[in-house]
C-alpha cells in the first residue's frame, strides 16, 4: 500500500487482512499478531467482535502470524502460521 490511514500509521508497504474464527468455548483471552511485529508484538483482542485484522508485513521469510488462546484453568494455546509461502505482489 502506497496511501491511506494504514501508511499513515505505518509507512507504505505490504499489508496482511486476515479473519479468525470462531474460538473455543473455554477461551477468555486472545491475542494477536506477527512475531517480530513492526513494533506492536501480539495484541489483545477478545473483545474484538469483527475478529478481523490488519498487520503490516517486513519480512515474510522471518514473521510467523501468531493467535494465543488463553482460558483460565486451561493454559495457553499457541497457532502459529508460516508466511514464507506468500507471494507479494504490488497492486497494478
Amino acid at each position: 500500500m502506497t496511501s491511506g490511514q494504514l501508511v499513515t500509521d505505518w509507512g507504505e508497504g505490504y499489508f496482511l487482512a486476515l479473519k479468525w474464527g470462531s474460538l473455543d468455548s473455554h477461551t477468555d483471552k486472545l491475542w494477536v499478531g506477527l512475531t517480530p511485529s513492526a513494533g506492536t508484538g501480539l495484541i489483545e483482542c477478545f473483545s474484538d467482535l469483527d475478529r478481523n485484522g490488519v498487520f503490516k508485513l517486513t519480512d515474510i521469510t522471518k514473521q510467523k502470524f501468531n493467535l494465543v488462546q488463553g482460558a483460565d484453568g486451561y493454559g495457553n494455546t499457541r497457532q502459529e502460521y508460516d508466511l514464507s509461502g506468500l507471494t507479494l505482489v504490488p497492486k497494478q
